[in-house]
């Protein structure tokens, strides 16, 4: 296979009637699916853990909460294609993955607990009208772009990395915290073995398959795990073979004033986290996100949301995750992550094919999580080096906002004595650092301060591509 054509300065856009830029390419067909497919495989648990929790608090059935799951995975895959293809000023264009929002768990928990489709119909009309509501703020939110330098993105961008490890941790041990074998050294012995081969895969193997070791790493681990006994069968059992996620299946939504300013406050951070990922993003594929992008891509998250109870789906936003997928495997196609979107529909649709991919034990998707997770946050660390730490109090701004953002992985009860509303915000670690990094900024290099040159450590410098 002939090489691809590389750009000699990924940070300048070519003439497009010369060649596209790699996020505008369209790739073979097969190259295009497995890729998407990589991209499917990577997002699938962080998909499916919102409605496995909040299923059975609410009071759902299990086989309701299965088809809460797959509703999810239907809902994602209409976001990713919004944020991906787009339509008129909808969408950043960008191989941007979109899916259920974590950051909603806890006060949909608190919403509907034990009130089962009554719950569920507040939680819908709340995250409906959070929606509604971020699509309308959405070009004035992305004009905060010019207070995104390099010292608030680099480290907003590493606390995002940071924050997944965790995850990836969790799912190491086997992800289940109440389970008698979690953080078994069989579990962990899994994991580390996934992650010893997708290293491997990687340094061994050229070309295409170089760029697919995460799928390869994920399909090779799940045939390891499968004697030992940890790759169970019985979600293909009673899985059907088609199922449609009927719109309104839990009722029509309720609007409640308590729950909607819950969820307008999820929206705020999800708002949040969104426009640091797909300034990270934009860095990584060499297509700076400017203030139209961030826009765009703001309405589709919101969009997303908007329709997604219609198909008893949740709030959607950015999967950082996905991010480190594609720095660590530099396919920079927006139509490879639009494919992975039509998947997720498709998983969606039938069940069946959505628990193949749940066959993937947790370990082996942790041990294959390390290097993802760990990929963002050294794009983080490189967006860093740019940002002129040795000038004015530059230092001082990372030093606090990273130690105020790791305060819930490092501490995960400091905030416990704080209303629940508040803790939404404060046990997100990306929006408080990210909301600490933009304050000492304002305060250190704006306030008081003449007109900024393009050399001032508190303007926008050009973007740098992540190299991993």
């Amino acid at each position: 296979m002939a090489p691809q054509p590389r750009f000699r300065n990924d940070a300048v856009a070519p003439d497009p009637a010369i060649e596209k830029h790699p996020v505008d390419e369209t790739l073979p067909p097969l190259k295009m699916f497995t890729s998407g497919l990589q991209h499917v495989a990577a997002m699938y648990a962080g998909v499916v853990a919102p409605p496995m929790v909040v299923g059975p608090a609410v009071g759902l059935t299990p086989k309701e909460t299965a088809f809460l799951i797959g509703a999810s995975l239907f809902t994602a895959g209409l976001a990713t294609l919004l944020q991906t293809l787009g339509f008129w000023k909808v969408g950043a264009r960008l191989p941007f993955v979109n899916g259920v929002s974590f950051a909603g768990v806890t006060p949909m928990i608190a919403i509907g607990k034990d009130r089962g489709h009554e719950g569920m119909a507040v939680i819908f009309g709340a995250v409906i009208v959070a929606s509604v509501l971020g699509f309308v703020l959405a070009p004035y939110f992305s004009r905060l772009l010019r207070f995104f330098p390099p010292v608030v993105t680099g480290t907003v961008i590493t606390l995002i990395g940071v924050s997944l490890l965790p995850v990836a941790f969790r799912w190491s041990q086997g992800g289940n915290a109440t389970a008698h074998d979690y953080g078994s050294m069989k579990n962990i012995g899994m994991a580390g073995l996934t992650l010893v081969i997708v290293l491997a895969l990687r340094r061994l193997l050229r070309g295409f398959l170089q760029q697919i070791a995460i799928l390869l790493g994920l399909v090779v681990g799940t045939l390891i795990a499968v004697p030992f006994g940890m790759t169970s069968l019985d979600a293909l059992r009673g899985a059907d073979a088609v199922g449609f996620p009927t719109p309104f299946h839990f009722g029509a939504p309720h609007f409640e004033a308590a729950a909607i300013v819950s969820m307008c406050i999820v929206m705020l951070v999800c708002m949040t986290e969104s426009t640091a990922d797909m300034l990270a993003l934009g860095k990584i594929v060499g297509r700076p996100a400017d203030e139209r992008t961030i826009e765009g891509g703001l309405r589709a998250d919101t969009l997303g949301s908007a329709l997604s109870p219609l198909f008893n789906g949740f709030m959607a936003s950015a999967f950082a995750q996905n991010i480190g997928l594609v720095a660590m495997t530099k396919v920079r196609s927006r139509f490879v992550v639009a494919t992975g979107g039509g998947i997720l529909i498709l998983l969606g649709l039938c069940p069946v094919a959505a628990s193949v991919i749940a066959l993937v034990p947790l370990p082996v998707l942790g041990g294959a999580g390390i290097v993802l997770f760990g990929s963002v946050a050294a794009s983080g660390i490189q967006t860093l080096s740019t940002a002129a730490l040795e000038k004015g109090e530059n230092a001082l701004i990372v030093a606090a906002a990273l130690g105020i953002g790791l305060i819930p992985i490092a501490a995960p009860t400091f905030y416990d004595a704080f209303p629940e509303n508040v803790r939404v915000v404060l046990d997100s670690g990306i929006s408080t650092g990210c909301v600490v990094a933009i304050v000492l900024n304002l305060a250190f290099n704006h306030l008081g301060q003449k007109e900024s040159s393009p050399q001032d450590p508190g303007v926008i410098a050009e973007p740098v591509v992540a190299a991993h």
